[in-house]
């Protein structure tokens, strides 16, 4: 039979110990993402950029005046074109994504919040869960989720373009979603047991 030697083993436990620590690294880069994120979308950059998900999701496209014409004004990251900026403030592309950037911010500063209030911090824990199931169905309505049949031999499902898999790394997020709710969810049950008032056993 082998056994794992000392050393090894005392790495092992100090490593099994980090559940803790894990948890809360797990809330701050889930708040680091919504914030850092939510902050760029006042830019409009990042608003351009998200045209195509916005555009053609049936829950968002409605926010947009004119969804179906968004393919002949699109820029790419780093370029600038007046006409297209100005096709886009018409669109309200930027005053969509000024809303959904404060969205995003809020929901970042109520995962954090979990320091002081643990009924905030499950708030934020549940929107943090609900924003990927949205932005993770963009693979499915969004024809720019995946490389264009434009000449090369690899495209459509399953070559996923750079937005595409910019959105599939939210099945992350989601994940973690799970266990920041579960771990809130024990703190409000325990703190619930905790202050139950105390009853006499029967003599």
């Amino acid at each position: 039979m082998t056994t794992t030697p000392t050393l090894v083993r005392k790495v092992l436990e100090g490593i099994s110990q980090l559940d803790d620590v894990g948890i809360h690294l797990l809330r701050v880069g889930v708040a680091i993402i919504f914030i850092w994120i939510g902050a760029l979308k006042f830019f409009p950059y990042e608003a351009d950029s998200i045209t195509p998900f916005v555009a053609n999701s049936p829950v968002m496209s409605f926010f947009y005046k004119s969804p179906g014409e968004y393919k002949e004004h699109l820029t790419h990251e780093g370029q600038l074109d007046p006409v297209k900026r100005e096709w886009q403030t018409q669109n309200h592309t930027y005053s969509f994504s000024d809303g959904l950037g404060t969205v995003e911010i809020l929901i970042g500063l109520m995962v954090l919040s979990y320091v002081f209030s643990r009924r905030l911090g499950m708030v934020g824990s549940i929107l943090a869960f609900l924003t990927p199931l949205v932005t993770l169905s963009f693979l499915i309505t969004t024809p720019e989720a995946w490389v264009s049949n434009i000449g090369d031999a690899q495209f459509g499902v399953p070559f996923l373009s750079g937005g595409g898999r910019l959105v599939l790394k939210d099945v992350l997020t989601l994940a973690g979603a799970v266990v920041m709710m579960a771990d809130s969810a024990r703190q409000l049950l325990q703190r619930d047991q905790a202050t139950l008032p105390y009853e006499k056993e029967p003599v």
